[in-house]
């Protein structure tokens, strides 16, 4: 088994402990070693969250040279080794054999990843997401519980696309949009855009200037 530290401290990060513990009873893999806080929660640091115990924080990753990582939704991996940066797949998501997952991704149970489908490196996906055979997700895209993505879509990077939200087939969601929670979307979508409603239409900017 290897050490595994999980960059975050967060509910994603106790939930992704979780996962941890189905993995190994499936087939052991990893010995959790516990959490590396972010500088301003430092003062977790020596305290236990859940039976997750908070080890240090993300500037004390060159202490663990030895020890692989999986980063919480919205942690800073920036300075962990992409060698030392690994993916976490719940033992009930179903993956494609041709299938592509990236580093550092975690993909929570109930999950479906079809035919063909890519996802890049610090993908995260939240319960029962749909990401259907042909899709492309880009880097550091993430989907809450039970987003929809028909066949084909393409998920530029940074993007994030809320709980329940539906995605045409052959659609294009620009770098860094927001996709609210409960939309349906049926056409492309503009870089850093937040779209709302059935049909999803565009609300603002996600990002000033």
């Amino acid at each position: 088994m290897r050490d595994l530290i999980i960059l975050g401290t967060g509910p994603h990060a106790q939930e992704m402990a979780d996962i941890i513990e189905q993995i190994n009873r499936v087939q052991p893999t990893w010995n959790l070693l516990g959490a590396l806080a972010a500088p301003a929660q430092a003062d977790l640091v020596g305290h236990t969250l859940d039976n997750l115990a908070v080890l240090g924080t993300v500037t004390d990753l060159s202490r663990y040279l030895e020890a692989c990582f999986a980063a919480e939704f919205g942690s800073d991996s920036s300075g962990c080794p992409p060698q030392q940066l690994v993916s976490l797949v719940a033992p009930s998501a179903f993956v494609a054999r041709t299938a592509r997952i990236g580093a550092g991704c975690v993909i929570y149970p109930g999950c479906f990843i079809g035919h063909n489908a890519r996802l890049g490196d610090r993908v995260f996906c939240l319960s029962s997401a749909t990401i259907n055979h042909d899709n492309h997700l880009e880097d550091n895209v993430s989907l809450c519980s039970h987003v929809s993505l028909a066949g084909y879509v393409h998920v530029e990077a940074g993007s994030y696309l809320g709980q329940a939200c539906t995605v045409k087939q052959y659609v294009r969601i620009g770098r860094d949009a927001l996709i609210g929670m409960g939309s349906v979307v049926l056409a492309d979508v503009p870089a850093n855009s937040v779209m709302v409603g059935n049909p999803a239409h565009k609300l603002r900017d996600r990002y000033p200037g």
